[in-house]
């Protein structure tokens, strides 16, 4: 199974099936209709090629415009700013050149993922991460500096695809595809 896609074989509904979610943690809510604060898709859902649903899955982003400085001997101080999103449902940091532009939105058929990290873990992951990409760019003399400058809290949404030669996963930014049974 891909990184993207951990809940692809998990009941859409552990009420269902007679379990408490609480049971599922990585299975989240579904939802008929639900308000969102999402990161704009660049692929709308009625864009996608299916033969079948097109379902969505939202998965917890916190994304951070963080300002470094890192102190520099017989110099002035370096600042850089990084761009940081954590996947609060995978738990992973990534790198952005931009923060996303975000939206409320109503989104249908929602199968909405809990978060993994408290706010508290997510600010953590991302000074981490902020550290760790200076450390590759920078000669360091001292810690440096890393402020959150701005935080948001959005959704990215996946649609989940019906076909004929097997459900797929489409990234609803970028449009990438993967199967549901990788």
């Amino acid at each position: 199974m891909s990184a993207d896609t951990p809940a692809a074989d998990a009941p859409a509904d552990a009420a269902s099936d007679g379990a408490d979610a609480g049971d599922h943690p990585m299975v989240g809510q579904r939802h008929d209709e639900v308000e969102l604060p999402v990161i704009r898709p660049a692929i709308a859902r009625d864009e996608v090629d299916s033969s079948g649903r097109v379902g969505a899955v939202a998965y917890p982003y916190r994304v951070y415009e963080a300002e470094v400085e890192v102190d520099r001997p017989l110099m002035s101080p370096r600042r850089d700013r990084r761009v940081i999103s954590v996947d609060c449902s995978r738990r992973l940091s990534l790198r952005a050149d931009t923060v996303p532009e975000f939206e409320t939105r109503t989104v249908e058929d929602a199968l909405v993922l809990p978060s993994e990290l408290s706010p508290e873990q997510a600010d953590e992951k991302a000074r981490d991460a902020a550290f760790k990409w200076t450390l590759r760019t920078s000669i360091l003399g001292d810690v440096p500096e890393v402020e959150l400058a701005r935080t948001v809290d959005a959704y990215k949404l996946f649609w989940l695809v019906e076909r004929p030669d097997g459900d797929c996963i489409v990234d609803s930014v970028d449009g990438s595809e993967r199967p549901l049974d990788d």
